[in-house]
């Protein structure tokens, strides 16, 4: 029940559930990320703004490439007999390793705006930090926020097609 309720049922609703958790990742890991960069000051708060639409865009992007695979690598984890939470959890933790190696490069690159080796340079560094906030991003605010919205919304949509059905009889 929880996987129809609280996931998106069609690509509608994956592009919406897909809006919703990229907006509010890039939104609040983005900055903190920055901040943990170059120091904690409203000015390099609203200096991550500027960067956000093209890092957004690539991550729309990523999240639309790495998402096959990461669903493919947790059902080899996890089996369709593990509960909701414990599937939800596993994926998100794949798809944040996943996501996050790739944005430790390319999002420095955006942020820098210049390609360089020094991504790399400090991959092994950065990368765990990078990690940890972007998966209790997910964990804690994104995700939960956008499978409520989906519960509501399915359940506003179930509510009509049931009120629909009965004034037909």
């Amino acid at each position: 029940m929880d996987f129809y309720m609280k996931l998106p049922r069609n690509r509608k609703d994956f592009l919406l559930f897909l809006g919703i958790v990229s907006v509010l990742s890039v939104n609040i890991i983005a900055p903190l990320i920055t901040c943990f960069e170059i120091g904690f000051t409203i000015k390099n708060w609203l200096a991550t703004y500027q960067i956000m639409p093209v890092l957004w865009i690539v991550v729309v992007i990523l999240v639309l490439i790495t998402h096959k695979p990461a669903s493919k690598l947790t059902q080899k984890f996890i089996g369709s007999d593990n509960s909701f939470n414990a599937q939800v959890l596993i994926n998100c933790l794949i798809n944040v390793i996943m996501m996050s190696i790739l944005l430790t490069i390319i999002g420095s690159w955006i942020g820098m705006r210049n390609l360089s080796l020094q991504p790399f340079e400090h991959f092994f560094y950065k990368w765990p930090r990078n990690f940890s906030i972007s998966f209790f991003v997910e964990v804690l605010l994104a995700q939960p926020f956008a499978r409520f919205f989906m519960y509501k919304k399915h359940l506003r949509e179930d509510r009509i097609y049931d009120d629909n059905e009965e004034s037909v009889i």
